[in-house]
């Protein structure tokens, strides 16, 4: 990782970092319906020389909070988003933590960062998003660009599809759909366990 590729960063229209933005979105994990705001917070870090944004993800069930996310993203000099971690946990009904599995930092314990979405992605290109051996290893596959796509926050265009998968889970294939200047709006579990989440509303601060 050069640091002298972040130093002039350019926006990706289908991954937006812009702070105080928040997307909710609804739909279902583990049969349970769930409610989860994304923001972009206006806090950064460094991680290997490069000053990541703080993006916070908090999912809860019937107002009860089940996960809580921090992710460290940065974008390069030619429009990649590069993916440097995160730290996550998981919680009981009672508000406990239940497991923290799945965090990882860029550079610590062999992790490495990876694109959480390319400058210029179009089929059938292919990348890593995350390695750290045998706790995150998300793959994904740029699978259709173009098109429109109606959901609860509206109609969107030009959509952008990916498959995702990781090799700790055989057989299971996530769908995502991104919009320009709006990031994912739609996510779909195509094989294992049935889940969605649906962009419903976008707020800035």
């Amino acid at each position: 990782m050069d640091p002298a590729d972040f130093t002039a960063p350019l926006a990706n229209p289908y991954y937006p970092l812009e702070p105080g933005t928040t997307n909710v979105y609804r739909g279902t994990k583990d049969g349970k319906a769930v409610t989860t705001r994304t923001t972009v917070t206006h806090r950064a870090k460094v991680i290997q020389g490069v000053t990541v944004m703080v993006v916070r993800d908090v999912a809860r069930h019937r107002g009860h909070l089940i996960e809580k996310t921090s992710d460290w993203y940065a974008p390069d000099n030619q429009g990649n988003v590069w993916y440097f971690g995160e730290k996550t946990a998981t919680y009981a009904p009672d508000g406990h933590v239940t497991s923290t599995e799945g965090s990882w930092k860029a550079g610590v314990h062999g992790a490495v960062a990876g694109i959480i979405m390319m400058a210029h992605p179009r089929p059938p290109a292919s990348y890593r998003q995350e390695f750290f051996r045998g706790h995150a290893e998300d793959q994904a596959w740029v699978v259709k660009r173009g098109g429109s796509l109606a959901i609860p926050y509206g109609q969107v265009h030009h959509v952008l599809q990916t498959f995702e998968w990781t090799r700790l889970e055989p057989g299971v294939i996530d769908q995502k759909d991104y919009a320009p200047g709006l990031g994912i709006v739609l996510e779909t579990g195509r094989t294992g366990a049935p889940e969605t989440s649906t962009l419903v509303r976008v707020m800035h601060a």
